[in-house]
């Protein structure tokens, strides 16, 4: 049986955006290569504490305010690690490279330093996804109130979109597609179309009904994919197959779903706790709710019509 190494991992952000990567001094293995700050788990501690530990060690600051995000396990040529990521938006002190290391801050869409350890690409990526995800609504007031409404909100953010129409003919969605990529390409933001809705190679990406992830036997090549998932084996698919998010839930009572099982926040912690991707709560949230969303271990939150509201 492979021994497993427990490590604590931070992804240090300030208020622009970029984050901190430290280089791996000589005498350490891969020296010379970036990778997020921290370090291995003491037998017996608790992962939070440890990183509390390693980051006032190596870079001398007091984690105030970390939540945890992702998992991931890597297998070196030297060993095989668990990642336990980490965002840390709150510290006092200035970090400071304490341990023989170098220290730089990057800008998530565009790092340029490297070489950079080979675990770091998919942390990468999942962190560059926004978060908030909207999801579509647009057959509920129309596709011109609904256009307007999106348009409106990429003067200020730049969300993950998900088109979900279901119900709606193929000609429909197209155009509601068509017209969503014409605003959100420019700004950068990606559109994914619900499988229930049809394939359309011009988006950017496909968004996995829960039945549909099942079913999959391998995820769509070069595009972004993610899925819906209600329980721990859907998420073990989603993680196998590669996906780049899960969207979670419900967290909530949603009109959408009346009379459905929730999951409550901590039916979410429990079902996200150590997985491998950036995973979304769903289900009767608001923007109030990012938070304490983050708090229970998720990337952002998947939002219908609360995604216009303040």
């Amino acid at each position: 049986m492979t021994k497993i190494t427990e490590v604590a991992a931070a992804v240090i952000e300030r208020p622009d955006g970029t984050f901190l990567l430290a280089c791996r001094p000589e005498g350490k293995p891969y020296p010379g290569y970036w990778e997020f700050p921290g370090g291995k788990i003491e037998p017996g501690e608790d992962p939070r504490a440890a990183l509390d530990r390693e980051l006032e060690e190596e870079l001398g600051i007091r984690v105030r305010e970390a939540t945890p995000w992702i998992t991931r396990v890597y297998a070196y040529t030297h060993a095989t690690v668990r990642l336990h990521f980490f965002r840390v938006t709150a510290w006092d002190g200035e970090p400071q490279p304490l341990e023989d290391q170098a220290i730089a801050w990057q800008d998530v869409l565009a790092p340029d330093v490297s070489p950079m350890l080979p675990a770091n690409a998919p942390v990468l990526a999942a962190l560059a996804l926004p978060a908030v995800m909207v999801v579509s609504g647009a057959s509920d007031g129309g596709f011109d109130a609904w256009i307007m409404r999106f348009a409106g909100l990429l003067a200020t953010e730049r969300p993950l979109v998900q088109i979900r129409e279901k119900g709606l003919e193929r000609l429909r969605v197209q155009h509601l597609l068509s017209r969503t990529l014409a605003r959100a390409t420019p700004f950068g933001s990606l559109v994914v179309v619900n499988s229930d809705c049809g394939e359309f190679p011009q988006a950017d990406g496909v968004h996995f009904t829960a039945k549909a992830l099942m079913a999959a036997a391998a995820r769509p090549a070069g595009r972004v994919a993610g899925a819906s998932c209600h329980d721990a084996r859907e998420i073990a698919h989603a993680a196998q197959l590669g996906l780049d998010y899960v969207v979670v839930g419900p967290v909530k009572d949603t009109p959408s779903h009346p009379g459905a099982a929730t999951l409550g926040w901590e039916g979410f912690a429990a079902l996200v706790r150590e997985c491998p991707l950036p995973a979304y709560a769903i289900g009767g949230l608001t923007r109030g709710d990012l938070a304490e969303a983050r708090r229970r271990g998720a990337h952002g939150v998947a939002l219908r019509s609360a995604a216009f509201e303040a």
